[in-house]
């Protein structure tokens, strides 16, 4: 078979969009764009960006932007700079904030929204794969609250970074095209100490097949109980269904054919989601990555890694480690990280039980521990070269994970140097 090509776009007007999102789910009917806005039966809002001065280049991704189909020689043209720093909308691109609701540290907030982060459109390439692109550090929504909607150049990078990392390291996760700075100011109290700084206004391009979360689905949640909120589309079911036909229909289309009854692709839907959110969080642990967030407005419904917020990595390993500041109760913290996710399932599932039974979506629940300990197992015998399954294997990982938590020994070193060959020297020693 003959090699074909391929093919690159050399122009970012080429790119071909296709904003299913915005064409299959409500849209808010209010144009004008203000904060603090209750917004009602809708999943996203137009919005315009909020230009930047001077745009300037930090880095870029060229195996991300390739998976948009872009010459990598396009970071080089004006346009780049201007489209991806929101100066400026490519043709075709419809520029949203998407509406969502969530639980934050347990307890159920209400609305929350796209608070600086802003849709540009979905791009399909010559695959078919689909990449809707996201502008984070754009400006304001009507989901900003108090805030500016802006990113800084420090956490940006970060973000920027940590996106393309996880990937290479095999971690399901949302992507980072590139990064971009200005000559627009900001100020921000990086310490909370009352002596806040004049910060470059980033903004970085993100990519992933969609942006909906746990979340999305949560704007029907009835008044909590506890903090008294409601959801921003309480007890509306047609935007439910909506939701789960649109996420079937785009991101799990498989579930179409296998079923012909709603309810039953709505089971699926939620048994995929269970199975791919204990997969991620199986690498996590297993490379030693702390979210730090793990709201329900920050679980993605494909099993990404999302929302490069506060997080980190375990030198020494500790399973207390909180790479949140602000999370005084550590309920994020490293060794939380599996149990939080089988809160955010629950949650989940009571949302989706206005239109799914809840008793069918709990034996899927039910499933969690099994999938994420066989998971993590199979990636911790990888890691110990263990070349086959044996009864005592979880015990033996149960130990050295508390000899390392007894003894601060670095998580990723004690692999890395349990991997490496005898040196020279020591195999001289040996020979004697």
């Amino acid at each position: 078979m003959a090699f074909v090509p391929k093919p690159t776009l050399k122009s970012l007007a080429d790119l071909h969009f296709d904003n299913s999102a915005l064409r299959s789910l409500p849209i808010d009917p209010v144009k004008e764009n203000y904060v603090r806005r209750q917004v009602k039966g809708t999943c996203f809002s137009y919005v315009e960006p909020t230009p930047v001065t001077n745009p300037k280049l930090v880095a870029a991704s060229t195996d991300a932007l390739e998976l948009l189909d872009l010459d990598p020689k396009v970071v080089e043209d004006p346009l780049f700079l201007k489209c991806f720093s929101g100066c400026e909308k490519l043709p075709g691109s419809e520029t949203a904030a998407h509406c969502y609701c969530g639980h934050q540290f347990g307890h159920f907030a209400g609305q929350l929204g796209d608070g600086r982060a802003m849709y540009l459109g979905e791009v399909v390439n010559h695959d078919g794969d689909r990449w809707e692109l996201q502008l984070k550090g754009a400006g304001r929504t009507p989901y900003s609250r108090d805030g500016d909607g802006r990113a800084v150049l420090r956490s940006s990078i970060r973000e920027f970074l940590c996106s393309e990392a996880m990937h290479a390291l095999g971690i399901p996760t949302t992507r980072a095209g590139s990064c971009i700075t200005s000559d627009t100011y900001v100020v921000r109290d990086l310490r909370y100490d009352g002596n806040p700084k004049r910060e470059r206004a980033t903004v970085v391009l993100r990519l992933a097949p969609t942006f909906l979360r746990f979340g999305s689905f949560q704007v029907v949640i009835a008044q909590d109980p506890t903090t008294g909120r409601p959801g921003s589309s309480t007890g509306r079911a047609d935007i439910l269904k909506s939701l789960l036909d649109y996420t079937i229909k785009y991101h799990y289309p498989t579930l179409m054919a296998l079923h012909t009854e709603d309810t039953e692709r709505y089971v699926s839907l939620y048994r995929e989601m269970v199975h791919r959110t204990a997969l991620m969080v199986a690498e996590w642990q297993c490379v030693g990555f702390t979210h730090g967030v793990m709201n329900t407005d920050n679980m993605s419904v494909l099993g990404l890694t999302i929302d490069y917020g506060p997080f980190g990595f375990l030198d020494s390993y500790d399973p207390t480690f909180i790479a949140n500041g602000s999370d005084n109760q550590g309920r994020y913290a490293f060794g939380q990280q599996p149990s939080v996710c089988q809160f955010n399932l629950a949650r989940l599932a009571e949302a989706l039980s206005l239109v799914v039974p809840h008793e069918m979506l709990t034996p899927e629940l039910d499933k969690y521990k099994g999938i994420y300990e066989t998971a993590f197992m199979s990636k911790m015998r990888k890691k110990l070269g263990l070349k086959k399954e044996e009864a005592q294997d979880k015990g033996l990982v149960d130990e050295l994970t508390q000899t390392l938590a007894d003894t601060a020994a670095d998580y990723t070193n004690v692999f890395r140097t349990s991997a490496c060959p005898l040196t020279p020297s020591f195999e001289s020693h040996t020979r004697l």
